[in-house]
């Protein structure tokens, strides 16, 4: 297919570009056979043609696809019949190429299968262990210790045989409730296996408690496990999606591909090759399908008490759509910050402001206070623009930063912060222009002063607030990683934290304004600036160099 859904899978996909190049060489070996032959057959007389090969196409066969087994592996060849007509050996080619392509498809996609057949006997396992966790934390059986060891492999183990098959297993908790006794024949018996990782590790390793320490069947370890549980389950569901598009966007490939063939080679052997597909593994099997709707019934009954319309939601969640308003919002901020630009120029060019007598002390002021803003805003347009790269080329930027589903923010979303930013920061630099030559604010200096430090606490104060508006998941996720970074030595260093910190090694410059603004209101230098004392402290100077 041409655009994989699976970007990690790209290799593993149909060739489709490739074959088509086959096809094209395919279409030129034709057109330069036909230039030899003086006319082209009328259309009564393609009609007879057509009409005739259509009565004979069970006797007159274009291809014959042959089934071999090696290593017990099933590989198709195709034997293409007219190898010796015009173009035959482009022909031969396309067949051998579109066979090992195929072949490479049906393979993947066994082995995948496999894998996860497997991955969800673990999940099954693990299933079983929680429900035998739950009942036990529900019983508070007064007879059991407080906490118990417990070794996963013999709880698999003794789960799993306590029926005959899996459909006939006590899956309802109000069962199990009635089988308290086997349950605590389970847990009380079992001890922890010292050397052998299982999947029912899972318990522990969500509970983060050392292989040789005690499990507490409390309700706050109960919820831990439930939640990691959930969340394999959503991701194991994601997978086999994953899986069934790779089976639909390969068959698809393959029917298109051989569409072209018999259009471009006038041939009739898309019937019978797709008949193949049809058989083989990759389009027959319905494991894949089967495994959704265990998961689905699962996570249904034991996760969302039997709501389904929950559960659907958890394991398909919607596509999160772009609003409108959304986009009309960043148009009209952008138009507004051009706006204020224009009208900031215009002003500064009326009043001659950069002629009258204290401009360069008002500039080596307010400038290092105001362009704190202009770098954020142009930090941030240039991560909307990642963002914009990151979602064309299929980048799950939201999986590799570890945002929380349904959360991440848009490009459009963080250019819409960026130009509100913007137009708020230029507000602030035209009321503290105004207000600094107009005569009748002269009185006023002091507050004029602190304009810009009010818009830095507006913007901290909005960033810590803990109300839901302003996508205050995202800046949680923000202030959390900014504190991982900042106090690195005592914390684990995961990407987005590496990723943060590398993306404020280029913002010294607005780390030297920050150093201004605590030189200039913490020490009160706001109130006399023409002294501007900031740039004569040796505390500052040090700072500002190492910074």
């Amino acid at each position: 297919s041409r655009h994989p859904i699976f970007p990690e899978w790209q290799e593993a996909y149909i060739d489709y570009a490739y074959l088509k190049t086959i096809l094209q060489d395919i279409q030129s070996s034709r057109k330069n056979s036909d230039s030899n032959v003086q006319n082209k057959p009328s259309f009564a007389r393609n009609l007879t043609r057509r009409y005739n090969r259509d009565l004979t196409v069970s006797e007159n066969h274009d291809i014959v696809v042959n089934t071999v087994t090696r290593e017990l592996e099933t590989i198709y060849e195709t034997a293409f019949l007219k190898a010796g007509e015009a173009g035959g050996d482009s022909e031969v080619a396309f067949f051998r190429t579109l066979d090992r392509e195929f072949n490479k498809v049906n393979s993947f996609y066994r082995f995948k299968v496999e894998k996860a057949r497997n991955e969800a006997l673990a999940l099954s396992k693990q299933m079983d262990a929680l429900i035998a966790f739950r009942v036990r934390v529900m019983e508070k059986n007064p007879s059991l210790s407080d906490s118990v060891l417990v070794d996963v492999d013999a709880l698999a183990y003794e789960i799993g045989s306590s029926s005959k098959s899996r459909e006939h297993r006590v899956v309802a908790l109000g069962d199990l409730m009635r089988n308290e006794a086997a349950n605590e024949s389970i847990l009380e018996r079992i001890r922890l296996n010292k050397t052998r990782e299982n999947p029912l590790s899972a318990i522990k390793t969500i509970l983060k408690v050392h292989k040789q320490e005690e499990i507490k069947f409390t309700k706050e370890n109960l919820k831990k496990v439930e939640e990691g549980l959930q969340v394999a389950f959503i991701e194991f569901y994601q997978k086999l999606g994953h899986l069934k598009n790779y089976s639909f966007l390969n068959t698809s490939a393959v029917s298109k591909i051989m569409k072209k063939y018999d259009k471009i080679a006038a041939r009739n052997a898309a019937k019978m090759y797709m008949e193949m597909v049809d058989c083989s593994y990759l389009t027959s099997s319905d494991e894949v399908q089967q495994l959704m709707q265990r998961v689905e019934s699962t996570l249904i009954e034991h996760f969302c008490n039997s709501n389904r319309s929950k559960g659907m939601k958890l394991l398909r969640p919607k596509v999160k759509k772009e609003r409108h308003r959304i986009t009309f919002s960043t148009g009209f901020f952008f138009g507004c910050a051009i706006s204020l630009i224009v009208a900031l120029v215009l002003i500064i060019h009326a009043r001659n402001i950069l002629g009258t007598p204290g401009q360069r002390t008002y500039m080596e002021t307010m400038f290092p206070l105001y362009r704190f803003f202009g770098f954020v805003v142009l930090h941030t347009i240039m991560y909307a623009a990642n963002i914009y790269f990151w979602r064309r080329y299929r980048v799950n930027y939201s999986f590799i930063f570890g945002f929380k589903k349904g959360t991440e923010l848009g490009y459009r979303h963080v250019l819409l912060l960026s130009f509100g930013l913007g137009t708020l920061s230029l507000c602030a630099v035209l009321l503290n222009l105004d207000m600094e030559m107009d005569s009748q604010t002269k009185d006023y200096s002091t507050f004029t002063e602190l304009i810009p430090l009010c818009l830095l606490v507006l913007v901290i104060a909005i960033t810590l607030c803990p109300f839901n508006i302003l996508y205050r998941s995202s800046r949680f996720f923000f202030l959390a990683v900014l504190f991982r970074c900042i106090a690195a030595p005592f914390y684990t260093v995961n990407l987005p934290d590496f990723f943060l910190a590398d993306q404020l090694t280029s913002q010294v410059q607005a780390l030297r304004s920050i150093e201004f603004y605590i030189c200039y209101y913490g020490f009160g230098d706001f109130k006399h600036r023409r002294k501007n004392t900031c740039r004569s402290n040796n505390v500052f100077t040090t700072f500002y160099f190492i910074v």
